[in-house]
């Protein structure tokens, strides 16, 4: 893996409406919120249950949100009203957005709080 190269790690990671891959199950190295609406025609929100289902025991945990009724971009206000792309629907949702931002800003403030948000200069 090229994770043993490389002295610096995630200290936590945030996915909105990602691709979840579960083939082979990842070992998650550091916690993961994912945030997914259930209507998502680009990435399927049952891919992301089933990685959290079958996360391995020693992986970091897995968080995931799916709102019900919700379509891929929920986040993005210009896509209101909603609208196809590539024959798939896109659509925000305000109360999933809102929703998301919070709970981003929340676990942000659970796992990254031991860290500054620029480098501290040396004291000699």
């Amino acid at each position: 893996m090229a994770a043993q190269y490389f002295g610096l790690r995630f200290r936590a990671a945030i996915a909105y409406y990602p691709r979840c891959i579960v083939v082979p199950v990842p070992a998650m190295t550091a916690p993961v919120l994912i945030l997914i609406g259930e209507a998502d025609q680009w990435n399927g929100a049952d891919a992301c249950k089933t990685l959290r289902d079958l996360a391995r025991p020693d992986s970091a945990s897995i968080d995931l949100t799916v709102y019900p009724g919700v379509h891929h971009a929920f986040d993005v206000a210009q896509l209101k009203p909603g609208r196809s792309s590539d024959g798939r629907w896109l659509e925000y949702d305000e109360p999933a957005a809102r929703d998301a931002e919070h709970k981003t800003r929340a676990f942000l403030a659970e796992h990254l709080v031991s860290v500054p948000a620029t480098p501290q200069p040396s004291h000699r």
